[in-house]
């Protein structure tokens, strides 16, 4: 199957999380990004759902990367969501840790991303 919609999440390599750590914010983003695509693009929300709601991990060096991307996918018209940590477990309180992209056409989407590795 050819999927047309997907959504992305950045996450960073400098934070060094645990595999626990770092899918609970890459949910976090997930769910975040869902949530307002469904609010303000519900024709994108309802496609990529249709189609099984794929989802990308990609990676980048450090926060600075999120600000870029974040610009970029705004420009777009695309939703975005960075995730800012409680700082209960593994960071420090306020660590942003993952920046959540789409879900979005992948003609667009792959404007912002595309280049990124995946994690």
């Amino acid at each position: 199957m050819d999927f047309e919609y997907k959504m992305v999440i950045v996450t960073r390599k400098d934070l060094n999380l645990t595999p626990g750590k770092l899918a609970a914010q890459v949910a976090h983003a997930a769910v975040a990004c869902a949530l307002e695509t469904k609010k303000n693009k519900s024709k994108w929300f309802k496609l990529w759902m249709s189609e099984g709601a794929k989802k990308a991990v990609v990676k980048v060096e450090n926060e600075d990367d999120f600000y870029l991307l974040k610009k970029k996918a705004e420009d777009l018209d695309l939703s975005t969501f960075i995730v800012i940590d409680a700082g209960h477990t593994e960071i420090p309180t306020g660590t942003k840790t993952a920046l959540g992209i789409g879900p979005a056409p992948d003609n667009i989407i792959d404007q912002v991303t595309g280049g990124l590795s995946l994690l």
